[in-house]
């Protein structure tokens, strides 16, 4: 038996809370009966019009901030793509049909975007709570001086909200300095100067949506000589800045070893090694290949990480999975990591990836998997850039997911 079709219009034409959906530049596109009823105005009033022109700050009131502070809040999220929740706000409202009366008002408001296609925000939705009655509500026992207690705790509540929202701009302002400053710091610590000279090399880095948007994968990509290079994924458990620290320290370790020791399997045993001297590296996983472009053949190894996958101009795909141990700091007896050798043809792909792409929290990763070889067998003909791209979005990931992420395609 199908699922019954739901009428989406109808449900928010009746949905109880205040709903007022914009436009990317702010125009009114729709409202629900609940706004309309809280706001005393009608459809015409308000859709196909600027949200500003319809509700402007009450003239009379020279500290009125309503518009401004909804502003701020809409635009934080057209840039950042998040919900936005504001702190209760004074914003009064026009009598319909009385030009330059307003009525007072206290709001709850909270703003979140619906993402199109392509990432970017669509629409805005706009929900209101009506604080008023709340504000104003008088004491269940009334006292002589009624009217002026209610006036005094009207100014009161607005006094506390006010502070609420300057305190809520300076926790974002001080947020973003903290934000800014670990991205500059784990940029740096990401910097792959031979990269450069790898016009054939796509890589992607994409942290999972958490606090400062820092995590633990890491990409590299180091020259060992004129015709071999060596490409490398690792994911260290855990996000934010201790576990970005870590990857630096880790993806600093595998690419002085590979400099050192060319095979991939002596290099991970280096860094297995080293990862076992501090807490915060064990269980970190991570894949490195070897490209040896005279004799077009790939050497990789695996500390426990997802399989490297190699796809043919034809749509075969090849998983690299012949080469795989533990993930690092985790083996007690010291025995020396498995590395596999396989040919390949030019106009090959290799991709190396972390768990963020591939895994889900309600599905088996073999799913995730079996996503990521389809989609290149399927793209494989894609230029590098391109492929990232493409894998990205069929992985539905290209905003982002729940994990961090970290991408390289090769085109061999």
């Amino acid at each position: 038996m199908s699922a019954p079709r739901i009428d989406y219009q109808a449900v928010f034409a009746v949905t109880p809370s205040p709903y007022l959906v914009l436009a990317p530049d702010l125009v009114v596109v729709e409202v629900n009966e609940a706004y309309l009823r809280a706001t005393g105005r009608s459809r015409e009033e308000l859709i196909g019009h600027y949200l500003f022109e319809v509700h402007p700050d009450n003239p009379a009131d020279p500290d009125a901030d309503g518009v401004r502070n909804l502003d701020a809040s809409l635009q934080r999220v057209l840039r950042t793509k998040k919900t936005d929740t504001m702190a209760v706000q004074k914003y009064d409202i026009p009598v319909s049909g009385r030009p330059g009366v307003f009525r007072a008002k206290w709001w709850s408001p909270m703003n979140t975007p619906v993402l199109g296609p392509d990432g970017e925000v669509r629409w805005i939705i706009h929900r209101v709570e009506d604080m008023t009655e709340f504000v104003l509500t008088r004491p269940l026992r009334p006292k002589p001086d009624a009217g002026r207690e209610r006036e005094a705790m009207e100014a009161e509540l607005y006094t506390r909200a006010r502070e609420l929202q300057h305190l809520n701009e300076e926790l974002r302002e001080a947020h973003d300095r903290e934000r800014r400053t670990a991205l500059t710091l784990q940029e740096a610590m990401l910097h792959s100067p031979d990269l450069a000279g790898h016009r054939e090399i796509a890589v992607r880095y994409m942290p999972a949506a958490r606090s400062l948007n820092v995590c633990g994968d890491w990409y590299d990509v180091v020259d060992l000589s004129a015709d071999t290079f060596t490409v490398a994924v690792g994911d260290v458990v855990g996000h934010g800045l201790e576990a970005a620290a870590v990857m630096g320290m880790l993806r600093s370790a595998l690419s002085a070893a590979v400099r050192a020791i060319s095979e991939p399997g002596r290099a991970m045993d280096v860094l297995s090694l080293y990862a076992r001297t501090f807490e915060g590296a064990l269980a970190t996983t991570a894949a490195k290949a070897v490209v040896d472009t005279r004799h077009q053949r790939i050497t990789y190894t695996s500390a426990g990480h997802p399989p490297p996958v190699l796809a043919r101009p034809d749509g075969t795909v090849d998983l690299l999975d012949q080469a795989t141990n533990p993930p690092l700091g985790l083996v007690i007896d010291h025995l020396p990591r498995p590395q596999a050798t396989v040919s390949y043809t030019p106009g090959d792909t290799l991709v190396l990836y972390t768990d963020g792409l591939i895994e889900r929290r309600d599905e088996d990763i073999d799913v995730g998997l079996r996503r990521l070889t389809d989609t290149l067998g399927r793209h494989t003909s894609l230029g590098p850039d391109h492929l990232a791209d493409t894998l990205l979005s069929r992985l539905g990931v290209a905003d982002g997911g729940g994990d961090d992420i970290a991408l390289i395609v090769v085109r061999l």
